[in-house]
């Protein structure tokens, strides 16, 4: 059985792999239970909660900002708890709301067991960051968003990672500022308020991520991997030799899902069958999630409802 989280343990960890420069952290999307699950029987270092497959597969929404601060927290405090010794850094959004809010959310996550989040410089009426039409804050919002974070991070002493997400190469503010160069300006702000890590979302080409590296302060920057969206697809070995000090995968999970199961749910409306062979049956399932852990436990501890099972 898995440990109690602390709320210290696994932002140290993560923060431990962040520490060396020469190393960057590669984490899956996930979005559930069973999709969390199978990311760790894989030995992944940290796993990456995605906003966009917790409205997905929560309130069965597209990403456009539905998702309340109890749907993510909930979710990710579920997904950290499964194995408290692998970091998860989790989606934030905007902090759902104003300074007092984004200081609630950094703590509940924190106290959750959650190593990580990022907080956004979108509107609160949001959308997935590889859609058209983002409406940002201003520099100052933003700004008071993630002196919030920090404070919240700093007074609890959770150590939870910090970091910093500017929408603005793909969007604007209400002043029409938006676009490369204020996207770097914002994540240079970010910098000297403190954040631990730096996220620019939207990175158009492989000239711009060379130029992101070189433009922005030396504290660990992250690369989101979305196939089909705004920033080209490559290896986690070409982001490293770029300087990308962590890689998400947000949609892996979702993209390996969605056509199983409509293929499946197809076979049995327009066949009447599912499995001709290969099922692997509820044993095999619920080992997956843990089965004999649990089995395992309850006779540990005098236990005789599972056994034989």
């Amino acid at each position: 059985m898995s440990a109690i989280p602390t709320t210290q343990s696994a932002a140290k960890k993560l923060r431990r792999l962040l520490s060396d420069p020469s190393h960057t952290v590669v984490a899956p999307g996930v979005y559930d239970g069973i999709s969390a699950r199978l990311a760790l029987a894989q030995n992944f270092e940290c796993l990456y909660m995605t906003g966009a497959g917790t409205a997905m597969s929560r309130l069965g929404m597209a990403d456009l900002g539905l998702t309340t601060f109890t749907d993510m927290h909930q979710n990710a405090a579920m997904i950290a708890l499964l194995d408290p010794s692998v970091p998860v850094i989790a989606d934030a959004d905007t902090g759902y709301g104003g300074p007092i809010n984004v200081a609630h959310t950094v703590r509940a996550y924190a106290r959750a067991g959650v190593a990580g989040l990022h907080i956004e410089d979108q509107v609160q009426e949001k959308r997935c960051g590889h859609l058209a039409g983002k409406l940002l804050v201003s520099r100052e919002v933003f700004g008071n968003r993630l002196r919030a974070a920090c404070k919240a991070r700093d007074d609890s002493g959770s150590g939870i990672v910090i970091i910093a997400r500017t929408d603005a190469r793909a969007g604007k503010d209400a002043e029409g500022n938006g676009g490369f160069e204020e996207a770097v300006l914002r994540l240079k702000m970010a910098t000297e308020i403190g954040v631990d890590a730096l996220f620019f979302e939207a990175l158009q080409d492989r000239e711009e991520c060379e130029r992101a590296i070189a433009a922005l302060p030396k504290i660990p920057v992250l690369l989101n991997m979305v196939p089909g969206g705004k920033t080209p697809i490559m290896t986690n070995a070409d982001a490293k030799k770029l300087g990308f000090r962590i890689v998400i995968w947000p949609t892996a999970g979702l993209e390996a899902v969605v056509p199983a199961l409509e293929n499946t749910y197809r076979s049995l409306k327009d066949e009447d069958a599912v499995y001709k062979e290969g099922a692997l049956g509820p044993g095999k399932l619920f080992e997956v999630c843990g089965l004999k852990d649990l089995m395992a436990f309850d006779e540990s501890v005098g236990g005789k409802a599972y056994s034989g099972s």
